[in-house]
């Protein structure tokens, strides 16, 4: 039965579903702690600050990641 006075049941909505970035290096600056990266991923353009201590060492996150 249907009645003009019913409201529809809200949909629920998913998250958006996360992925792993795929980190571009947009810049590359030496610095006395190391070489500071300015990271952006390639899939969804959130951005980020990396610094590597060490040319042997993968890049550690200096800040938190910014969507454009």
């Amino acid at each position: 039965m249907t009645s003009p006075h019913t409201l529809p049941i809200p949909r629920q909505t998913a998250p958006a579903p996360s992925h792993e970035h795929s980190w571009l290096v947009d810049s590359r600056h030496p610095t006395s702690d190391g070489i500071v990266l300015y990271v952006r991923c390639g899939g969804c353009g959130t951005r980020r600050v990396d610094l590597q201590v060490h040319p042997q060492a993968p890049p550690a996150a200096l800040s938190r990641e910014t969507s454009e």
